[in-house]
């Protein structure tokens, strides 16, 4: 069975409007959905629409409202909704240009596929695209779906183009207000060295298949053992684990640790990150090391507060 267009409409670039459709570039994954259960009678709970003083009512009789005071509504039917005159319903116009890297990663929401509507349209397409590719440019938009307006990208993406949403600026929390707590103290060189020999070591081509839920393959475990009636133990080992982090000592140890048991991910390895791994070799013995971490630990970072 065909997927159905998420979208149809035009794309605008100036007098040039070429017919698009677009769908939805991903799919919810695999997840385990749970029911509220009554444990005695073991039943499902269900939940009915009602209003208070009348009880149970027909949905045919439920309207949208907008509460504009205490206990006061606007109330609005879907057509009145739908007949809100938009152009960006059934037109994207491209009114700017920039660089993908302009454009902080926070703010991308969703990604759709874009194609051409027609074979009429196959032309304007391809030379938008190509266009797109060849500057290196995302377009910007407005495009009205599902009762909002959304900010989107347009970016080249193999013979076709794929659509991202943006959220908002009001939508993105400010990262300083989290932040500003953080000290802005140059790490100890020796840590970075080996922490960043570290990544080197880690480093290879992204493959979203090597990664998949195992939440959810645990949970199905946990249903089928509880399907055959299998005693359970809960694992409670974590419960005195200190989530916060130790001292300098301990890292370094740890780092030292990790170059040492760490599986490579297909990294090619650079001068760089060769150097740094013989570094930490050609130092003095570790209570050497550890002694300067210490003193490094002993010295805290004043921190500074925005």
């Amino acid at each position: 069975m065909a997927a159905r267009p998420y979208w149809r409409g035009q794309i605008r670039l100036a007098l040039v409007s070429i017919p698009v459709e677009i769908y939805s570039a991903t799919r919810s994954g695999a997840t385990i959905a749970f029911n509220q259960i009554h444990e005695p009678s073991g039943k499902r709970i269900k939940y009915e629409k009602v209003v208070p003083g009348i009880g149970p009512v027909d949905v045919d009789e439920i309207v949208k409202g907008f509460e504009y005071a205490k206990g006061e509504y606007v109330l609005l039917d879907e057509k009145e909704i739908e007949g809100v005159k938009l152009e960006s319903k059934k037109t994207l116009e491209l009114t700017q240009f920039v660089d993908a890297h302009d454009i902080d990663a926070i703010y991308f929401e969703k990604p759709y596929y874009v194609v051409p509507a027609d074979d009429l349209a196959e032309e304007a397409f391809v030379v938008l695209r190509e266009a797109l590719r060849r500057t290196r440019k995302i377009g910007l938009g407005q495009l009205a779906m599902r009762g909002r307006e959304y900010v989107v990208s347009i970016k080249a993406c193999g013979r076709g183009m794929v659509m991202e949403t943006l959220r908002y600026a009001d939508e993105v929390n400010k990262a300083s207000s989290y932040f500003r707590d953080i000290g802005d103290a140059d790490p100890d060189e020796d840590l970075l060295d080996l922490a960043t020999t570290l990544i080197d070591k880690k480093t290879g081509k992204f493959d979203a298949n090597d990664f998949h839920d195992r939440y959810v393959d645990a949970l199905k475990e946990l249903i089928e053992r509880k399907k055959k009636g299998k005693t359970l133990n809960i694992d409670s080992d974590d419960k005195d684990t200190d989530p916060r982090g130790s001292n300098v000592v301990d890292l370094m140890a740890a780092l030292k640790k990790s170059l040492g048991s760490s599986g490579g991910a297909g990294s090619s390895g650079s001068g760089r990150s060769k150097a740094a791994a013989k570094k930490p070799a050609a130092k003095a013995a570790p209570k050497t090391a550890a002694k300067k971490a210490s003193s490094t630990a002993g010295k805290a970072p004043a921190r500074k507060r925005a």
